[in-house]
């Protein structure tokens, strides 16, 4: 479970998502002209038989590697792995200059939560390769109206650690506060850039995991970025059962958006069924009560966690664990080698469809007290 400099080896993989039409071909292209790309190795997936994409992408680089059988879902995850696997392997065997980055490009139609899901799981490929960021690219001038008709939109902006918001030059100011405000609902901790023609620094969209290969250290902080949640309203604490009882368990948003100009939306919308928020215990947890709350809602809601990242005071662990889940899949917990601050309370984000924080704290709570009393028993007999 702990940290070892291998982790720093692994190639960083960088999964660029977002709508129809919303540029992420176009960001992808002027991404690959920028110094220090030259290094970079691209995954497209196609969708149905376009293939104007690949075309524009190849005239820049020529190491592409294609995924041709449509929308990357659970059915084309052994392309996924087949794909990243013939790249290492021409890699090791010199037949293509050694690479230092991926980029996964998916379809506009795609659920980001498979390619995350192989990233995390592959027994071989997460020896090689570490996720790195999710960028989504969503169009200022459609986003909208895409956000309230497709839920897939919303699942890409929900996931993202970089939000891109194209076309930003082609609409009013009122226009893209509004879309910025229910992009930052939905994901509070995720920077949002207004990007045109897919003009934007590199350095803006990689080293956002928990990783930092260029100082060869973690920067726990700016993975967790808790305090945007707080920000945003919805931090809510393991030792404080009347905190937040307005959430009404959480089954249900609890409050209506509104525009720039203060009129509230449709409350039947995609991403009034999403949440996000910070829950803090102050207490160590218990390892196996966390495991046990973990396989739980993995298998009973894993399809509402949508994101979820934590730093955790361990019961008998003098340093913090990292832990990173998409939906059903926890990734490998991670040993720290240290705290990041001397706030030493456990810390964990959540984004969330039709599940709020208080039915997670009080489980996880109950759980830990359970663990804790079953323990102290034990010592005493």
């Amino acid at each position: 479970m702990a940290i070892s400099d291998e982790q720093f080896d692994r190639v960083a993989t960088t999964v660029i998502t977002g709508f129809l039409g919303s540029g992420k071909t176009t960001l992808l292209n002027a991404l690959l002209t920028q110094d220090g790309m030259e290094t970079t190795a691209v995954l497209i997936n196609e969708f149905g038989d376009i293939g104007l994409d690949h075309l524009l992408v190849r005239e820049i680089s020529e190491d592409i590697v294609l995924l041709n059988s449509g929308c990357i879902c659970c059915s084309v995850r052994g392309d996924l792995i087949s794909g990243l696997r013939d790249l290492f392997v021409k890699r090791t065997r010199g037949e293509i200059p050694k690479f230092n980055r991926v980029i996964i490009e998916t379809t506009g139609l795609a659920d980001p939560a498979p390619i995350l899901h192989t990233l995390m799981t592959d027994p071989l490929l997460t020896t090689k390769f570490r996720l790195d960021s999710v960028v989504t690219t969503v169009d200022a001038i459609h986003g909208e109206g895409q956000l309230d008709a497709h839920p897939e939109s919303i699942k890409q902006a929900a996931v993202a650690d970089r939000i891109l918001m194209t076309k930003a030059d082609l609409v009013n100011d009122a226009t893209r506060i509004q879309l910025e405000t229910r992009l930052r609902a939905l994901n509070p901790a995720a920077p949002i850039y207004a990007v045109i023609n897919g003009d934007i620094a590199v350095s803006k969209l990689f080293n956002a995991g928990l990783y930092d290969p260029t100082t060869k250290s973690m920067d726990v902080q700016k993975w967790l970025h808790d305090e945007a949640y707080e920000q945003h309203g919805d931090d809510t604490h393991g030792h404080d059962h009347d905190h937040h009882h307005d959430h009404d368990h959480g089954e249900h948003h609890h409050h209506a958006h509104s525009d720039a100009h203060g009129h509230s939306h449709d409350v039947n919308r995609h991403d009034d069924h999403i949440r996000s928020f910070c829950i803090t215990f102050d207490e160590p947890i218990h390892w196996d009560a966390f495991v046990t709350w973990a396989e739980i809602f993995t298998q009973m809601r894993g399809e509402s966690l949508l994101r979820v990242k934590g730093i955790l005071n361990l019961v008998g662990e003098e340093n913090p664990v990292a832990i990173h889940a998409v939906q059903h899949v926890f990734h490998p917990p991670a040993s720290l080698p240290a705290w990041p601050s001397n706030d030493h309370r456990s810390k964990i984000v959540f984004i969330t469809k039709d599940l709020g924080p208080q039915v997670i704290r009080e489980s996880l709570y109950h759980l830990n007290a359970a663990v804790s009393e079953t323990s102290e028993n034990g010592a005493v007999s």
